[in-house]
């Protein structure tokens, strides 16, 4: 195991507390990566939670000196880290709309060069928390006014060709709160997708939940979607029905169906899945079926739960540094056993690998 891999493991489960970013907004609430900021350890670029709770008590600190370079110190170890950066603000966030929108409210930067978006920023479970995922804080950011209810296709692709332009952007992620109608959102995957195309040639990965009709798949690879994310997010069955009390209508088996079609159109490793660890699943567990994803064709990206506020796990403790290094190591090695791998992707989660040490792992030998 790499010591960066082993320091990535620890920050992200304890966070950093962050006296020496004070007043930057980082990224708060809505889908994705929330209550995060993207920081690059020795040209790593990862994010890091900042505003939950428990990073507030982590024994990590980010510190700058009178020079103004960054440092890393932990109480664990009594150790500073240097070589420690912030990204800086893409300059497509000062861009608007014709009709005034900021170009930051219909699509963000994640990591160091990802673009990304939730084309709709509802979900059709949210508002009922007996069906919504326990984790799941869609529509904070709209509710916050940071955000449209829906982005249009013309407004992605306009933001997609300004940050491919000004800020050498390499690929678009796109996501979507779970609409009403059967297929899952992937239509708007497609038409967008296509919009994108027309203005800026840029890798894009499609996430939404696995269409009833599988021909969504081929409509969304045709439209110029190059990868494709279903997420389970847990696996254990009582854990899926306390978690995910809607999503979890849908069995482990018709995920895997899914998968299966999928792989089918988008190929093998360009098609992925989220496991969130540390909400109940045993290790075994995530181990066993990441071997069955990869076996699929599936590259399951192991990520940490991180407690996001105002969810109702917003007290949930993140999984212990050890949980994460044992279930990290045993699917690298599977990884480096099989066909797939985080880098071969075209775009996507695994392929930035910011929110997971996974990919430090898997290129550990």
């Amino acid at each position: 195991m790499s010591d960066l891999g082993r320091l990535v493991t620890e920050l992200q489960v304890h966070g950093v507390a962050v006296p020496a970013l004070a007043g930057n907004r980082g990224r708060r609430g809505g889908a994705g990566p929330s209550d995060h900021r993207a920081l690059t350890i020795d040209g790593a670029t990862v994010m890091v939670p900042v505003y939950n709770a428990a990073s507030q008590a982590s024994p990590y600190r980010l510190e700058a000196d009178s020079a103004g370079a960054l440092s890393l110190s932990s109480d664990l170890e009594g150790e500073r880290h240097s070589g420690v950066a912030v990204t800086g603000e893409p300059a497509f966030y000062s861009l608007a709309t014709a009709d005034g929108i900021p170009y930051r409210s219909i699509a963000l930067l994640h990591g160091r060069d990802v673009l990304a978006t939730t084309l709709l920023q509802t979900c059709i479970r949210f508002r009922d928390r007996r069906e919504s995922c326990q984790f799941c804080a869609i529509e904070q950011s709209l509710d916050d006014g940071r955000t449209l209810v829906r982005k249009t296709p013309e407004q992605v692709a306009e933001v997609a060709e300004a940050a491919v332009r000004l800020d050498g952007v390499k690929q678009l992620v796109m996501t979507t709160g779970t609409p009403n109608s059967d297929d899952r959102g992937a239509r708007l995957m497609a038409e967008t997708a296509a919009a994108v195309q027309r203005r800026v040639a840029i890798p894009i990965q499609a996430q939404c939940e696995p269409p009833q009709d599988p021909i969504w798949y081929e409509r969304m690879r045709e439209a110029g979607v190059a990868s494709l994310g279903m997420h389970l997010e847990v696996i254990e069955p009582e854990v899926r029905q306390r978690v995910l009390p809607g999503k979890s209508e849908l069995s482990l088996d018709q995920y895997y169906t899914a998968f299966k079609q999928a792989v089918a159109v988008f190929g093998r490793g360009q098609v992925s899945t989220y496991l969130l660890a540390g909400l109940g699943d045993r290790a075994e567990s995530l181990i066993a079926c990441s071997e069955t994803l990869i076996g699929l064709g599936v590259y399951p990206f192991i990520v940490p739960f991180v407690p996001i506020s105002g969810t109702p796990l917003e007290h949930h403790p993140a999984p212990s540094s050890e949980f994460m290094v044992e279930v990290y190591g045993a699917v690298a090695e599977r990884l480096r056993q099989s066909d797939i791998s985080a880098e071969a992707m075209a775009a996507g989660c695994a392929k930035c690998g910011a929110c997971s040490a996974l990919s430090l792992f898997e290129k550990d030998r």
